[in-house]
């Protein structure tokens, strides 16, 4: 699977349902839009056993990024708390507090660390 550089948001639409992340062979259907609230994460299993945490803030972009986090090796950034910092969204993973960016996937606290993006869009 090829994994996008950074993360490309898609703004929800009204007549839009599904929530679709790009993979190395094209656009994979993961979720319900209905499934997704404004600050909190939603964990999906991808076709390859990797997991991928989606987030949908309060103007409607989604993002998606990589659920496990690098600093404990568990998959719970889906169930990390989202802000802000500097203009740009972030979760805070719920075991150690690392922020990581929601568009880049960058980890604010330790500039060495970044977890991956997906492309994701509403269809």
């Amino acid at each position: 699977m090829t994994l996008a550089s950074e993360t490309t948001t898609t703004t929800a639409t009204a007549t839009a349902t599904t929530v679709q992340l790009r993979l190395t062979d094209g656009w994979f259907a993961v979720c319900d839009l209905s499934l997704l609230m404004p600050g909190r994460g939603v964990a999906a299993l991808l076709p390859d056993g990797h997991q991928v945490a989606l987030f949908l803030d309060r103007t409607g972009r989604m993002y998606a990024i990589d659920n496990r986090d690098p600093f404990s090796g568990a998959a719970v950034l889906s169930r990390g708390l989202t802000g802000t910092h500097q203009g740009h969204p972030f979760v805070a993973s719920p075991l150690l507090k690392q922020r990581f960016d929601l568009e880049s996937g960058q980890c604010l606290d330790d500039e060495t660390v970044r977890v991956a993006t997906y492309e994701v869009r509403a269809r």
